[in-house]
């Protein structure tokens, strides 16, 4: 049994297919077949069944790939880390985000970051989800995940590292621009633009939405919390997103005015990795740079939390 026949068995386990890794290898079908069967001979037990589709593992095939999957996502993690140690200790820090995040959480701790560690390779990957970013982590591709923390996830740790107050953006000329703050009953008369579907976001707010009785009427649906905002300065409906990090709109955006609604309990947003322990050292220090800078100015942390959602750098569209 060799890592290079526990790799294929994975692929072949993920995909459901022997040609579509054969592909991916850069091998022949066939190969990619012995490679299985070399498991199968020594372990005595069937592990890929035909299917009328492509193979699907047994349930022995299951246990062999959940075991193998983890120990290599956790090699290739020190591998990668013993290359980074060869060649200097400069190394990369893999970061899986949503597409805006960069610009509000994180842009101070890149900059502080990178001022002392000139070196690191910083990535960036976009995904338009917190189940896919836990699907990066869970994969090996990301090191660290920004995220709308939301449900515990299965095999990911979270630290929560800032509480966001919910705010109605809305245009300045609006009849609500001059409030204070809003009431849940008064959101029900608004032209609610809707956040991006299936995030954590939009599901907290639903939820708080439903609890209270509030039903606001739908004009639009955005891809992001950015486009929310944008829309509703343009006088194009009502949006209700949490305050981000650093937002001045007097000065920037004259046209739109935030206005909190103090009903609403706040949004978590912080880190996530799949262990925390296993993290390389640079790794851990962006996290916590990141942290520090936004604690620092921005928002009030969550009470207890520790440097921890919905990225020279490098951005990767996925």
């Amino acid at each position: 049994m060799t890592l290079d026949d526990l790799r294929a068995f994975t692929a072949v386990c993920d995909s459901g297919s022997l040609s579509a890794v054969a592909r991916d290898l850069g091998c022949t079908q066939s190969a990619v077949s012995q490679r299985v069967k070399r498991l199968e001979r020594e372990l005595g037990i069937v592990l890929l069944e035909r299917r009328p589709r492509g193979v699907a593992p047994t349930q022995a095939g299951l246990i062999l790939h959940r075991a193998a999957a983890d120990g290599l996502v956790g090699l290739d993690h020190a591998l990668r880390r013993l290359r980074d140690l060869r060649r200097g200790g400069g190394g990369t820090v893999r970061v899986t985000t949503g597409a805006t995040t960069v610009r509000h959480f994180m842009s101070a701790g890149v900059v502080a970051f990178r001022r002392r560690h000139p070196r690191v390779n910083l990535e960036f990957q976009t995904e338009n989800s917190s189940r896919r970013c836990f699907e990066a982590l869970a994969a090996g591709t990301a090191d660290l995940a920004w995220i709308t923390i939301g449900s515990p996830a299965r095999g990911i740790e979270l630290r929560p590292v800032l509480e966001l107050p919910w705010v109605l953006a809305v245009h300045a000329g609006d009849p609500l621009a001059e409030r204070t703050e809003i009431g849940p009953g008064e959101l029900a008369s608004i032209r609610h633009i809707r956040l991006p579907e299936n995030s954590v976001s939009r599901h907290r707010l639903e939820e708080h939405l439903t609890r209270q009785g509030t039903e606001p009427v739908s004009t639009t649906s955005v891809a992001d919390w950015d486009t929310a905002i944008l829309l509703a300065e343009l006088g194009l409906g009502h949006a209700v997103v949490p305050a981000l990090p650093g937002w001045r709109e007097p000065v920037a955006h004259p046209a739109l005015r935030l206005i909190p609604i103090p009903s609403l309990p706040p949004l978590a947003t912080g880190w996530a990795a799949r262990r925390w322990d296993a993290l390389s050292p640079v790794a851990v220090e962006f996290a916590e740079t990141v942290a520090a800078e936004l604690t620092a100015d921005g928002p009030r942390p969550r009470p207890g939390a520790g440097p921890e959602p919905d990225p020279g750098v490098t951005r990767t569209a996925r």
